[in-house]
């Protein structure tokens, strides 16, 4: 199916862009930087930006799916939310993030006193992000979360899903590879199952 990406060349836009273009999808890679998208099977490489959503809007028309991997204090989520249903595409999936993740009943990660400070504008913009989803009734959006480390790893394949709660592994870490945070997505965007909802990954 054709599918925009916007922030295809990040860490995990970059692994999302691979699995896409491996599993034979259409994809327009939108990024400040062209160039920087490596020559793969399907994929078109368009110069973009995210802060104007007329021109966004535009670019995003005619696909089936948005996918979104931009960080949330480099963008601003109702000039991508109103980009997209400018657009017309009817489905708008983003890479969020942890820290609205709940660890214990009304806690979420960001909450404990222990998270890092140098993620916290980031992880809180993330979630502000998710609330303003969640009030948007005339998209139909999807919102995965990554376990607390978000890392360069394998594509195993193997992987837990969650809803709200931080997934933790039986040593008690949670973590997800970027490669395989890419299988969950891609495996979204091809069998929705998680429609106007969040859902987590992790192992």
């Amino acid at each position: 199916m054709p599918i925009a990406l916007i922030g295809a060349s990040g860490n995990a836009g970059s692994r999302i862009l691979a699995e896409l273009s491996r599993r034979g999808h259409r994809v327009t890679a939108l990024v400040r930087h062209p160039e920087a998208i490596p020559a793969l099977p399907g994929v078109t490489a368009q110069a973009a930006d995210v802060g104007d959503g007329e021109t966004l809007a535009k670019l995003l028309e005619g696909h089936d799916a948005v996918i979104s991997s931009v960080h949330f204090t480099a963008s601003d989520a109702p000039t991508l939310i109103a980009a997209v249903r400018t657009s017309g595409v009817g489905r708008y999936l983003v890479v969020g993030g942890a820290g609205s993740l709940a660890v214990a009943p009304g806690k979420r990660l960001i909450d404990d006193p222990g998270f890092p400070a140098v993620y916290r504008e980031e992880a809180g913009k993330g979630a502000a992000f998710l609330d303003l989803l969640r009030g948007t009734e005339d998209l139909d959006w999807t919102f995965l979360s990554p376990s607390a480390e978000f890392i360069a790893g394998e594509r195993t394949g193997v992987f837990r899903l969650g809803s709200d709660d931080l997934l933790v592994d039986a040593n008690g870490r949670s973590w997800i590879s970027f490669e395989d945070y890419a299988i969950a997505l891609v495996d979204e965007v091809e069998t929705p199952r998680h429609p106007k909802a969040r859902f987590t990954v992790g192992y």
